[in-house]
């Protein structure tokens, strides 16, 4: 599903070293390993908390914020959480609780912006006194908000409403109908195509632009609040694969003007409007605009004062689908020039364009993957990139020419590097972790690619007992393309055993479960299944994210068929090895985890004994347009896709003990799924198991994942050891 919900649920990392015979090994508990856990904190590599003041590496902690050397990592002293509210004056209701939120926005001015309940403000630390403030009563409540560093201008959303308060604390009402229909300034499109939010402030901050979504024709889904005397209806639009959309427009209000002006994109119906950017001279809005069958998607420019439209810039298509996922960046040095990402030579790579919409040319190109773009070297007129070049697996930085299109690495070439890029690009803080490397973080001078080590983490788990991690290849089921898998072998792990074995897997788009961070991304639950005697086994079948196009739309029509032969294979592999034991094989996963957990179990009842399923997609006819018709089209352009991947009709096929775990409240995958499934299963005379978590989305929040954690184990200590 969503990326963001499925990076949530995998986030947490297990650890690797393995203590000597001769000490005592201690046990895990679930309270130590899973996310929400009482002791979780305790278990997880220890972290720096690091932001930019100009080319200044500050640290930000809830007591002292401290600035960094950046040739010797040492630090000094800004100011504390003391100074600060004795500075503001605060009163005990309205102090600042921390300072891990402050923020440095002037690179030239000594100045830390802070927030307390009810203000913001920017604190002179130097002066010792607040040089700006603003109320912001009631922004618990907000639904959304943006501020403007330029004009110092807020916008929010409060009670459905726009507002925007000018630097001097005036407040203006945008609209008034705004409602549960008319949803202003928040994320549209079920949050795909990249979009994260929908306020966007012009970099003079002198106009902010802003999403419109009419959803008042899309069809309700039921959902129902338990937690009163009688169960109150609260429903969620919710626009299925087919069925009608929601239709959006991108509006601009003036703040000097006051008037608001909506951009002149013509029809809305059954189109997508996404990666909303500005000109560097705050005069023109730049839009991808993408048709629904997401095959046909254009880069449009329009004069933000008017609404006109001025360009189209780009078009591309593509028989399958197109996703554009980025805004388009211009370069700081050269507002004529713009870099826009696309996977059209089938990988994702930088291409520069001229502001009339002229390629200039490929800035990067290779059968590798740019992961992330994350800002400019000024001085040396360079791209930073994050990017797989290296290895699949591997997320490494480079700094890339624009006039030459020459890469420098910058990192140390191996893990999975996570840099914060300084304003100018003069710096770099790098936080990375390696399988054997729990977290380092490293200052880089982007121009010489000097590295200084500021924080080296201690391996948490050191004296407990751990599993043996390792990753390889296989071949997947077209016998060229290579798979990476990770296995995790049980704890006290004796050759000469055979051991009951679950496959994890998750397989669907944007997502991936094996990479060079610390255990090769390992989920904890799997060193506590390890611990109780369990091998595991993940492999990123094709469809999933970070391998170029062709991999990725392979399962174009047909979602789980072609994943679940990838998935096969290495069931396969697991077979050839002694130590297997093939008639005590289980499978899980969530999400599009769930769907291909119950696909396997009834595709292939003879190969596994016991799955969990946890929020699946039962039939995509029921999943959200956006989605769902990107990779499989309509149910009546693809009638015999959605019957094929449909897994009503695998109802009768359920041998193995089967548990599907569903959060009552689910918004993404909607319970209709899964009791769908259970009445085809009464109907054919099958027996899954059900558990319902009341009040909970698509996943189990705080102390409930334990015992979501503790519900999925003791199904596999029951029907599979």
């Amino acid at each position: 599903m969503r990326t963001n919900i499925y990076r949530l649920y995998i986030a947490v990392l297990s650890a690797l070293f393995i203590p000597s015979t001769g000490m005592a090994q201690k046990q895990f508990t679930l309270e130590d390993l899973n996310f929400g856990g009482t002791n979780y904190r305790k278990f997880v590599p220890e972290n720096c908390y690091t932001t930019w003041w100009g080319d200044e590496l500050i640290r930000l902690d809830a007591e002292e914020c401290s600035i960094i050397n950046k040739v010797t990592g040492k630090e000094s002293m800004l100011f504390t959480l003391a100074d600060v509210n004795k500075w503001l004056g605060t009163d005990t209701a309205n102090k600042v609780h921390s300072l891990y939120r402050a923020a440095f926005p002037y690179a030239d001015k000594p100045l830390v912006l802070l927030r307390t309940k009810n203000r913001m403000y920017l604190l002179n630390w130097k002066k010792h006194r607040a040089e700006w403030q603003m109320p912001t009563d009631g922004s618990a409540a907000w639904q959304a908000e943006a501020w403007n560093e330029a004009s110092k201008a807020l916008a929010y959303v409060k009670d459905n409403q726009l507002m925007v308060k000018t630097q001097d604390g005036d407040s203006t009402q945008l609209t008034t109908d705004g409602s549960r229909c008319i949803v202003y300034g928040q994320s549209v499109h079920r949050d795909e195509f990249g979009i994260r939010g929908g306020l966007f402030w012009s970099p003079d901050g002198t106009k902010l632009a802003f999403y419109r979504m009419d959803q008042t024709m899309v069809a309700d889904y039921p959902q129902v609040d338990i937690f009163h005397r009688i169960a109150l209806y609260e429903p969620d639009k919710y626009p299925m694969a087919g069925e009608t959309s929601h239709k959006v427009t991108v509006m601009v209000y003036d703040l000097q003007s006051k008037n608001i002006t909506t951009l002149q994109a013509g029809d809305p119906t059954d189109r997508y409007f996404t990666n909303v950017s500005w000109s560097p001279d705050s005069k023109t809005i730049y839009i991808f605009e993408l048709n629904r069958d997401q095959n046909d998607c254009r880069l449009v420019s329009y004069d933000a004062k008017t609404g006109g439209k001025i360009a189209e810039l780009n078009r591309e298509t593509d028989d399958k689908y197109v996703e554009p996922q980025h805004p388009i960046t211009f370069l700081p040095w050269d507002s004529k020039s713009f870099i826009m990402q696309s996977q059209r030579d089938g990988y994702n790579h930088l291409y520069l364009f001229s502001a009339d919409g002229k390629l200039q040319k490929q800035l990067t190109s290779g059968k590798w993957v740019v992961l992330e773009m994350l800002g400019f070297d000024i001085k040396k007129k360079a791209v930073i990139i994050a990017s797989n070049e290296k290895n699949p697996i591997q997320r490494n930085t480079y700094a890339v020419d624009i006039k030459t299109g020459k890469r420098t690495l910058l990192d140390n070439g191996h893990g999975y590097h996570y840099p914060n890029l300084s304003p100018t690009g003069a710096f770099a803080c790098d936080n990375y972790s390696e399988p054997a490397v729990p977290r380092n973080i490293e200052i880089i001078n982007t121009a010489t690619a000097k590295h200084t080590l500021y924080f080296k983490a201690a391996d948490p788990w050191l004296g407990y007992g751990v599993p043996e991690f390792s990753c390889g290849t296989l071949k997947a089921d077209d016998g060229t393309t290579d798979l990476y898998y990770r296995m995790v072998k049980p704890v006290g792990f004796d050759a000469n055993k055979k051991y009951p074995t679950v496959v994890y897997v998750y397989g669907g788009p944007h997502a991936h479960n094996v990479d060079a961070r610390w255990h090769y991304a390992s989920r904890s639950w799997e060193t506590y299944m390890a611990q109780k005697g369990y091998l595991l086994f993940i492999i990123d079948n094709r469809g999933s994210e970070n391998r170029g196009r062709a991999f990725e739309q392979v399962t174009f029509r047909q979602l789980g068929q072609i994943e679940m032969k990838d998935q096969m294979k290495g069931v396969e592999y697991l077979k050839s090895l002694p130590y297997v034991d093939v008639d005590r094989i289980g499978v899980h996963g969530w999400s599009f985890g769930g769907f291909m957990t119950i696909s396997l179990m009834t595709n292939y009842p003879e190969v596994f004994k016991v799955g969990v399923a946890g929020g699946p997609v039962i039939d995509w006819k029921w999943y959200e347009v956006m989605y769902g018709e990107r990779y499989m089209d309509t149910p009546t352009a693809n009638k015999e896709g959605y019957e094929k991947t449909s897994l009503l009709h695998q109802a009768k096929n359920l041998r193995g003990k089967l548990q599907i775990i569903q959060g009552y409240n689910d918004k993404t995958v909607v319970p209709q799924h899964c009791l769908s499934f259970l009445a085809e299963c009464i109907k054919a005379g099958t027996q899954p198991d059900f558990f319902l978590y009341p009040g909970e989305p698509h996943n189990m929040r705080g102390h409930q994942s334990v015992h979501l954690h503790e519900r999925i184990t003791q199904y596999f200590e029951d029907y599979l050891k």
